[in-house]
């Protein structure tokens, strides 16, 4: 009797176990599918910046580091220029002050080598996970590309100079500009409503309104703005209501 009792208790350690380690596995999963990712105006880090303390902290500006509020120190990214779609892999600096409107600060480096226009740095930040097949499939691109590079001949060499900025003329800019701010998505149309009511009641912004994605999906929103200034007021306004991750979205 006491042996049957004794092999009950082990097989149900043994099932608690399991579940325990089912669990953990979802969890990983769950983070696997659900990377931060936010749209928006990027500042160009560069001294005067630090100095007139716009910026908390300051960036060595040939780093590949970018500083973001909503990410952990060491997180690795994939910063976007979403106007040409170059990007390029950076990583997370220390915890810094920046001005909320921005979805981050990048290096001077950084936005030179995703051609990036100063007079309209919209940019996507996608943190890329460890365990990401985006990473594996870079490095199999470095490699390759490495060996052609170590072909092909060369017939001269152009040193970039990281200290002069890149002048941009108008024709580089995007040919219309008018943005939209989400604010947030949801499942029902109802629930959108109640947040565009606390919105027009608690804030400055009236021309907010509410955009069926899809049948599981509507969308809040502010807009549409054709100037940076207005937009950045009405961003600037929604942030009383300190929503964790506000969006600029371009129309096309």
């Amino acid at each position: 009797m006491l042996y049957k009792k004794l092999l009950i208790l082990c097989c149900l350690i043994l099932l608690n176990n399991c579940t325990a380690t089912t669990t953990t596995k979802n969890k990983n999963l769950n983070s696997l599918e659900n990377p931060f990712i936010n749209k928006g105006f990027s500042l160009i880090y560069n001294d005067k910046l630090y100095y007139d303390k716009v910026i908390s902290k300051k960036i060595d500006e040939r780093s590949l580091v970018i500083f973001q509020k909503n990410l952990k120190k060491n997180t690795i990214v994939k910063i976007t220029n979403i106007l040409n779609n170059k990007s390029i892999i950076g990583t997370v600096g220390s915890n810094a002050d920046y001005p909320f409107f921005n979805n981050g600060v990048l290096s001077l480096r950084i936005a030179d080598e995703i051609g990036l226009n100063e007079n309209e740095p919209y940019v996507e930040i996608l943190e890329v996970l460890e365990d990401a097949i985006f990473v594996a499939k870079r490095a199999k691109t470095f490699e390759e590309e490495k060996k052609v590079a170590n072909k092909a001949p060369v017939n001269n060499i152009n040193i970039s100079d990281l200290n002069t900025k890149q002048k941009y003329t108008k024709n580089e800019l995007s040919k219309k500009f008018s943005y939209e701010i989400k604010i947030a998505d949801f499942y029902f149309n109802d629930t959108a409503s109640l947040l565009v009511d606390r919105i027009v009641k608690e804030t400055m912004i009236k021309n907010v309104k509410i955009k069926k994605i899809n049948e599981k999906k509507y969308r809040v929103y502010a807009g549409p703005f054709n100037n940076i200034n207005s937009l950045q007021k009405s961003f600037n306004d929604i942030s009383i209501l300190e929503f964790e991750n506000i969006e600029i979205i371009k129309n096309d």
